[in-house]
């Protein structure tokens, strides 16, 4: 007997931001030209020489608090409520019968169990376009491929990723917000780093959450140390940061961080060092001078009158003792600042590479149940002599989505009410078929018996 796993006859998410990601892999081994690459390599380089000139031009300003125009260029997007949240206030609101409520969350099965397969086959995908190029994989090596060849799989696998970060309602950040990101350094941020350009050839930044307030506590960095303590600052920081970025002499990087400041994107960057911040820099100067200072004249003038040595002589020792020694206290200094960035890190970071794309993917499918449950919800309580064209329809599904975000969360977000009905145009025709006819029912992992813990058998000649 076989079975139909997918009986629902509309499976094809229609909509732009919803059709399957049709990728398509070449035979592995095959030769991949230089040339055609050129293009790409080249658009590197002029990307990454424009992100250079507006980093000069916020060097230039006299203390920029926010990148240019930011209202414009990052409208977040991301519902702030995760679905059991969501269900609790639609329910609350505008199901409050216990029919309706009923309905509700049969409607949110039917989803869950319809985008299950859409993002399990969307993943799939992913991650055998992703494997030939994994840096943790775990299965027996495969042939090595060439610089072009692995560039050219990062890049399928970066176009690849759009359109699941575009429905997990990530926003890519802009150049220019990149650009004040590496030159602008927050006051209390006394961990700095410094990146050279030239060692990459592309990075790229997406984000969600948006907030302005005060960072969690254990994702401040060195917020216990230094002379001068002032009370944690307001900040603009995002919830979710997703990585990918390239050096010329190492392969393609993903990684999602948690809790990131605008200002810290660059410590999220491969091949960066640490550097002490100006102020620190002249504390440590002013220490060195001030003993320096009082060492020779204790101890360098009884020098210089009992053992009868020459000035110039001592003046040579003193400066090679006091440039030890300052070599000694700003070593240490980094050290410690490096250790402290590294502790930022474990603590922010919540998955990278092969784990990236299944967290990507298991997001993406919340987005898309909240968004369905969202337009199901709104568009029930619409009168019916109010409904005129689909266009109209989605505005006014964005207009009153937005509002009622806005008071209950406090949160700006953009909703994208053309996706949200595509999503539920989708899902309609098939509603009150779960679970499927004929669909097999596995048993429970709890139930599955170890053989060694299995009774002997009679007939074991043992």
């Amino acid at each position: 007997m076989t079975f139909d796993l997918c009986p629902f006859p509309s499976f094809r998410l229609r909509g732009k931001g919803l059709a399957m990601l049709h990728v398509t892999r070449g035979v592995w081994g095959s030769r991949v030209r230089v040339w055609p690459l050129l293009p790409a390599l080249l658009g590197h380089t002029r990307a990454l020489s424009s992100l250079a000139a507006k980093m000069g031009e916020y060097r230039k300003m006299w203390n920029p608090t926010e990148p240019r125009d930011w209202a414009q260029q990052y409208r977040e997007r991301f519902i702030p409520f995760s679905k059991e949240q969501l269900l609790r206030l639609l329910i609350k609101e505008f199901h409050s019968s216990p029919a309706e409520k009923a309905a509700l969350e049969e409607f949110v099965t039917h989803v869950n169990f319809c985008t299950l397969f859409h993002y399990h086959h969307i993943l799939a995908q992913l991650q055998a376009l992703y494997d030939p190029i994994n840096p943790d994989r775990d299965t027996l090596d495969q042939p090595s491929l060439t610089d072009p060849q692995r560039l050219s799989n990062e890049q399928e696998v970066l176009r690849a990723l759009e359109p699941l970060l575009a429905q997990a309602n990530f926003s890519p950040l802009s150049e220019d917000t990149l650009a004040y990101a590496l030159v602008v350094h927050h006051p209390q941020d006394e961990v700095q780093v410094t990146i050279n350009l030239d060692q990459y050839i592309y990075m790229q930044f997406w984000a969600l959450g948006q907030r302005v307030g005060q960072m969690p506590r254990k994702s401040s960095v060195g917020s216990k140390r230094g002379f001068f303590r002032s009370p944690p600052a307001e900040r603009r920081y995002f919830k979710r940061v997703v990585l990918a970025a390239r050096t010329k002499r190492g392969h393609l990087v993903l990684k999602s961080f948690k809790d990131m400041p605008l200002e810290g994107l660059e410590q999220l960057l491969p091949e960066l060092k640490v550097r002490t911040p100006t102020l620190q820099r002249a504390l440590l100067n002013v220490t060195l001078v001030v003993s320096g200072v009082v060492f020779f004249v204790n101890v360098g003038m009884v020098v210089l009158s009992d053992l009868k040595m020459a000035t110039s002589l001592l003046l040579l020792l003193f400066t090679a003792f006091m440039g030890l020694r300052a070599a000694k206290m700003f070593g240490q200094r980094r050290s410690v600042q490096a250790l402290e960035l590294a502790h930022m890190l474990y603590y922010r970071s919540t998955s990278n590479n092969s784990e990236l794309l299944s967290a990507l993917a298991l997001r993406a499918q919340d987005e898309h149940t909240k968004e369905a449950l969202l337009a199901h919800s709104f568009l029930a309580r619409r009168p019916r002599g109010a409904r005129g064209q689909p266009e109209e329809t989605c505005q006014w599904l964005q207009s009153e989505v937005e509002n009622w975000l806005l008071a209950q969360s406090g949160c700006d977000v953009a909703f994208n009410g053309t996706r949200a009905l595509a999503h539920l145009q989708a899902l309609t025709p098939s509603i009150g078929m779960y679970p499927p006819p004929g669909f097999p029912k596995l048993d429970l992992l709890a139930t599955i018996t170890s053989p060694k813990a299995a009774p002997p058998s009679t007939d074991d000649p043992l």
